[in-house]
């Protein structure tokens, strides 16, 4: 299964959603191979970098933690655990922080 097609089996109020995270994950580590790793959509430079899935009421994203301790700061207004984030349906999108996110694991982690 590819991404897109995870993505088309979502409930449709949330594709934009997951869609805009793709394609922002995708426009910031363009390098990456993109696969289904757990059953979420990753991005994979020589281990896994990033991944994101559908829940009941967020989207997760999961850089890992290293990622999410490092961006602590610019993530008080969302739940986090370790290696998590959670992106409530509720609010914006932070695009900008996901695609740095996405930058900053590909970084750290490609081999």
């Amino acid at each position: 299964m590819t991404i897109p097609e995870y993505i088309s089996e979502q409930d449709p109020a949330v594709q934009p959603r997951l869609n805009a995270i793709y394609d922002t994950i995708r426009g910031a580590i363009p390098d990456a191979e993109e696969r289904l790793s757990w059953g979420m959509p990753t991005f994979w430079k020589g281990r896994n970098i990033i991944h994101f899935a559908v829940a009941k009421h967020h989207i997760g994203l999961y850089p890992g933690p290293d990622a999410v301790e490092a961006f602590a700061d610019r993530l008080k207004e969302y739940k986090t655990s370790k290696g998590a984030i959670q992106l409530p349906n509720k609010k914006e999108l932070p695009l900008e922080l996901v695609a740095e996110i996405a930058r900053w694991s590909y970084e750290k982690n490609r081999k």
